[in-house]
């Protein structure tokens, strides 16, 4: 049982995550990746995340990001390690997290306490996370540790998201939707991405889409008529999937106890006002339905 408030667990994720995906749309991560010779934004985007877990294929990537068309992943990878190793890469990513957060929170706020505060919280977190079945999760906690805190807060970062993600496909899995299911039901909640979004940077066709939609509605999930919209059933499914995946990833949050939470949050937040008002967070780079 925890001994949490009531999704604490998810409230500190919204507010830590963030500033480990804003990565994914900063200027920086596309200038850094252009250096070492990989320029498409999807093979850009596949690299940065699937580095840690090596030279993998196709295969391994299309798994473990769940929710992407695997011809499109098949387009880049593995090519793409032909361009740039994966130790390349994780150099690249990291300058380009260390340029990102400077640019976004500012010097002052990079070299403060609190930073080195919100790095030691989310540290002793992920000291409670755990490898199995979580591939993504598992690559990145086998990286060494950044000693400069903004960096070791953003690896923390990283490593917080990835186990909860892991977690998240689990649930998908378990609730019986597939990669494109499993994104149209989330847009269907009105927390998702955009359907133009999804489709420009998934590789799904608008074909594709209605079939999915046509799926979800065969089994009652998704009401009848051109609005985007769950039933009953596919609401109750949708609360079930985020309420598995809190249950999955309580222990760094438990580990951390209530009083780390709520003061990683309160952190992260502050970094989250700093960083919007800098012009970070234009959507979700990482979601995965």
């Amino acid at each position: 049982m925890s001994n949490l408030p009531a999704r604490a667990e998810r409230r500190c994720h919204n507010a830590v995550n963030p500033l480990h995906s804003c990565l994914f749309f900063s200027p920086d991560l596309g200038a850094e990746m252009a250096k070492i010779g990989i320029e498409d934004p999807a093979a850009a985007y596949f690299a940065t995340r699937a580095a840690a877990l090596g030279a993998v294929g196709a295969g391994t990537v299309g798994a473990t990001f769940y929710n992407f068309n695997p011809v499109l992943v098949a387009r880049h990878v593995p090519a793409v390690w032909e361009t740039a190793s994966p130790d390349v890469v994780l150099d690249a990513r990291i300058r380009a997290a260390d340029s990102t957060l400077r640019r976004l929170l500012g010097e002052e706020l990079i070299a403060s306490d609190e930073m080195a505060e919100a790095a030691r919280l989310a540290l002793r977190a992920t000291e409670a996370c755990t490898p199995h079945a979580r591939p993504l999760y598992a690559a990145h906690a086998d990286l060494p540790v950044p000693e400069e805190p903004h960096l070791a807060f953003w690896h923390a970062a990283t490593l917080l998201r990835e186990h909860r993600g892991d977690a998240h496909l689990a649930a998908l899995l378990a609730a019986g939707l597939d990669p494109l299911e499993s994104l149209v039901s989330h847009t269907a909640t009105g927390k998702g991405m955009a359907i133009g979004w999804i489709l420009s940077t998934r590789g799904w066709r608008r074909t594709d889409w209605e079939a999915a939609s046509d799926r979800l509605r065969e089994r009652g999930l998704l009401a009848d008529g051109e609005e985007l919209a769950l039933t009953g059933a596919g609401t109750a499914l949708r609360a079930e999937i985020e309420e598995a995946t809190d249950r999955m990833d309580t222990a760094p949050y438990q580990h951390l106890g209530a009083e780390g939470v709520e003061r990683l949050t309160e952190l992260a937040r502050g970094f989250l006002f700093t960083a919007a008002a800098a012009g970070a967070f234009p959507g979700s780079a990482t979601g995965r339905g």
